[in-house]
């Protein structure tokens, strides 16, 4: 059977690993302490098959990190991207279990940040839950989103005061979401003088 016969540090974060002599594979270091690798170490096919799953693992991990480099994503976005990445399902859920518990993965953070941008462009309560359940994310975390948002009256006044106060323009805030109630209350009465279909 093969034997550890020398780790050497290799690029940041990495363990080169020699097997009798041999150049064998440079692992992530945390994979090299959580399977045990040691000088001397006879590496069996059970000892293989651990390295092996705590290298899926960490690939996991690094991947869902990845997607969390650039912006934050929900649960499920990042949980598809590594399913397109071929990664199995135990090791995705693991991954995604490690990423939420040291604070990388958060939905309802996500759903208060993506709240607050769907607002700021002018979408309705309405359309805003349909987004944020669109990205996956669950009612327990959306009612707070919405929670911490302007009111939706006082965003609907804001945007007839820059668009006008037409039916047109009614329209278009049906169309993004806004309640009925929100719409009249930010018009007045010119969804009534112009027949205009709120919802």
């Amino acid at each position: 059977m093969p034997r550890v016969t020398a780790l050497r540090p290799a690029r940041p974060g990495r363990v080169l690993v020699e097997l009798d002599g041999e150049r064998w594979r440079t692992v992530p270091l945390d994979v090299a302490a959580r399977s045990g690798l040691a000088l001397g170490l006879e590496l069996d096919r059970e000892r293989l098959r651990m390295l092996r799953r705590e290298l899926r693992r960490s690939e996991a991990v690094a991947a869902g990190a990845r997607v969390l480099a650039r912006r934050d994503h929900s649960e499920q976005a990042v949980r598809d991207a590594l399913d397109r990445k071929g990664i199995r399902e135990p090791d995705r859920e693991e991954a995604l279990t490690t990423l939420r518990r040291h604070g990388a993965l958060d939905d309802e953070r996500f759903a208060h940040a993506r709240a607050a941008a769907l607002a700021g462009r002018g979408l309705g309560d309405a359309g805003i839950v349909f987004r944020l359940r669109r990205y996956g994310i669950e009612q327990e975390s959306i009612e707070p989103a919405l929670a911490a948002l302007e009111p939706e009256r006082d965003r609907a006044v804001r945007l007839v005061a820059r668009r006008g106060a037409t039916a047109r323009t009614a329209r278009w805030l049906a169309a993004r979401g806004f309640a009925p109630e929100s719409i009249e209350a930010a018009i007045g009465g010119i969804a009534d003088d112009e027949r205009v279909e709120l919802g």
